[in-house]
């Protein structure tokens, strides 16, 4: 290994409980031009880090008096701006990504190369400031850009580059509008299947009865009306990826042959007898609890442990609205091309007033406000003048559903689309705030 030139010396803390590696770490980094300092648990760690400055944090997960995420905890407290690595031992990859969830900048599994951690720390300390140098999209070649530089937005895309090389399924999370789709293509497009299909399936979109068949396809004469043989998405998606996305609002029946195609890779057409391999890799997506959902009977327990093999969580807006700018831009542009007209700009009052706004229905929802304005406007700038007659005040869950119902004139599907969730998810809302027969002169 050569030595890189000392261009900084900027001071490290190692935080590892194993003396021979511990003192590994420490000469390595040593030669790669850092000032190092170590600690052995967690109480040693914070009393250093306590004393003095770091530019940056490396910690093992499990130590003798705690965990790498009471050393992160520490850390962002003492050094709110200093990048923390995690290092983790096989199976242990579960807790390094809750690790960055909580603000870590990435991990490495051990056995550690010094090499890929020496490249790994100048990634990180090249950062300083990192907010306002990153990109402002993540575009994979073959895939829509996903725009933004928040700290959370930036870790969650740092999972993707890591699992998308492999054959791992995925469960993308977050609330509906966060771009759950969007990062199923990006999946798709840094995996070695990027040649091969992409399948989206939205299965809160598709009635329950033919659900079954849009998945596995059937055969002819399998049901009246089954003039012809049909190949379901399994099918289609053959060395690609198949992109279920609510997975949730599966029948209990249909989660059970989903997970069947999971462990054996094999499924078959309705009203057919041969047994077909399913090459694909499953990416899947929620904006509901699965995990409670299990626990309370209502998703199976072993298709959410075969689904969430690596989870992926994908922040709100109002986790990231440092990003509202950088988004309502993207969404101008992509609006002029779309309508083939001049990008409109936005005054500085209208982005103050995006800003501030709460956005549950996230992306979806701020590309639909911002549409109905760009149709209102009378001028190349929308201000915030032209904004508020578009933005709707702050309301209750249930006075916006109420509300969609009435302007929808109780028509569930449009209700749904202008409120940036499915039919069916609707349907549930319905229910659980008690809006059934919502106008009352229509169901």
């Amino acid at each position: 290994m050569s030595q890189r030139p000392a261009r900084r010396r900027a001071r490290l803390l190692v935080v590892e409980d194993k003396d021979s590696l511990r003192r590994l770490l420490v000469t390595a980094l040593s030669e790669e031009g850092y000032e190092v300092a170590s600690a052995a648990d967690v109480a040693e760690a914070k009393a250093k880090l306590t004393a003095g400055a770091f530019a940056a944090i490396l910690t093992d997960l499990k130590l003798p008096d705690g965990s790498g995420l009471d050393v992160l905890a520490a850390a962002r407290q003492a050094a709110p701006t200093a990048p923390v690595i995690v290092l983790t031992g096989f199976g242990s990859v579960a807790t390094a990504v809750e690790a960055m969830k909580q603000g870590a900048y990435d991990f490495l599994e051990k056995p550690v190369e010094i090499d890929d951690l020496a490249r790994l720390l100048e990634r990180a300390l090249g950062t300083e400031g990192e907010e306002a140098a990153a990109p402002p999209a993540f575009a994979p070649p073959g895939a829509p850009p996903i725009v933004g530089r928040h700290p959370r937005l930036r870790a969650a895309l740092r999972l993707l580059e890591r699992v998308a090389p492999t054959e791992s399924t995925v469960l993308l999370t977050g609330e509906s509008g966060t771009g759950k789709e969007l990062f199923a293509r990006a999946l798709h497009a840094l995996s070695p299947r990027r040649s091969g299909p992409f399948v989206a399936v939205n299965c809160a979109a598709i009635p329950e009865t033919l659900i079954e068949n849009e998945l596995f396809g059937h055969e002819r004469g399998a049901f009246t009306g089954a003039d012809r043989r049909q190949v379901g998405r399994f099918e289609l998606a053959a060395s690609g990826t198949l992109f279920l996305d609510e997975i949730g609002e599966l029948r209990p029946e249909v989660q059970g042959k989903v997970l069947r195609v999971l462990e054996e890779r094999s499924f078959e057409r309705v009203g057919g007898g041969a047994t077909l391999h399913a090459d694909i890799r499953l990416v899947a997506a929620t904006n509901r609890d699965l995990e409670a959902m299990a626990a309370a009977g209502s998703f199976r327990s072993d298709l959410f442990f075969r689904l969430a093999v690596f989870p992926l969580e994908l922040p709100s807006l109002r986790e990231r609205t440092s990003d509202i700018p950088l988004l309502a831009r993207h969404l101008l542009d992509r609006l002029a091309e779309r309508h083939r007209s001049a990008p409109l700009a936005l005054a500085a009052d209208a982005l103050d007033l995006l800003s501030s706004e709460f956005w549950p229905g996230n992306v979806r929802e701020l590309g639909n406000v911002l549409e109905r304005a760009a149709i209102l406007a009378s001028g190349p700038i929308l201000r915030a003048a032209d904004l508020r007659a578009v933005v709707r005040p702050p309301r209750s869950e249930r006075e916006r559903v109420e509300s969609a119902l009435i302007a929808a004139e109780g028509d569930k599907q449009r209700a749904a689309e202008a409120l940036g969730m499915s039919y069916r998810t609707l349907q549930r809302k319905i229910q659980e705030l008690d809006l059934e027969g919502v106008p009352r002169y229509r169901n």
